[in-house]
């Protein structure tokens, strides 16, 4: 029988795998792959496959940053009205719920400082039960959706001077 949670392991960890592959290394057929993959995309448990790109190494200018946002829940609705709200706009990539010293985490990209600042300003701050906002800004990514970004490999030789 085929295991569901170690199919979505393998291709959470790298998506181009194809059936045939899959089916090898699970030790079952193309075809129940196929239809286990279908099946996983009809009960939204896989809901999109993506690529990591570095993009330090390409010319596009953006910023990343992380804001943490604190909130006075919504009567009959807690933070998902304002959750629901926020992750619709573009900036966008990832919006959580929090424990801790605040509630919603947001993971932003855009061009520059600028218009983050403008963003929380103009669209976050604005929004009926924010209470406070903290914005960080990502320096540099070493590891990102399990992907080590330049990974150099270390020289552990040892050095011998004569």
């Amino acid at each position: 029988m085929l295991d569901r949670y170690e199919l979505l392991r393998l291709i959470e960890h790298n998506a181009r795998l194809t059936q045939p592959e899959l089916a090898v290394m699970l030790g079952t057929t193309e075809e129940e792959i196929a239809a286990e993959l279908d099946l996983l995309h009809k009960e939204d448990i896989i809901l999109g496959y993506t690529t990591v790109v570095n993009w330090e190494k390409t010319k596009r200018e953006s910023v990343t940053a992380m804001i943490e946002i604190r909130l006075m829940p919504q009567r009959d609705q807690g933070f998902d009205k304002i959750a629901q709200h926020l992750y619709r706009f573009p900036q966008v990539s990832s919006c959580y719920l929090m424990s801790g010293g605040f509630d919603l985490m947001l993971i932003i990209e855009d061009s520059t400082l600028r218009e983050v600042a403008s963003f929380i300003s103009n669209k976050v701050a604005p929004i009926e039960g924010v209470v406070s906002t903290a914005t960080h800004f990502i320096l540099k990514k070493y590891k990102g959706n399990g992907v080590i970004f330049d990974d150099k490999p270390i020289d552990r030789r040892e050095a011998i001077i004569l």
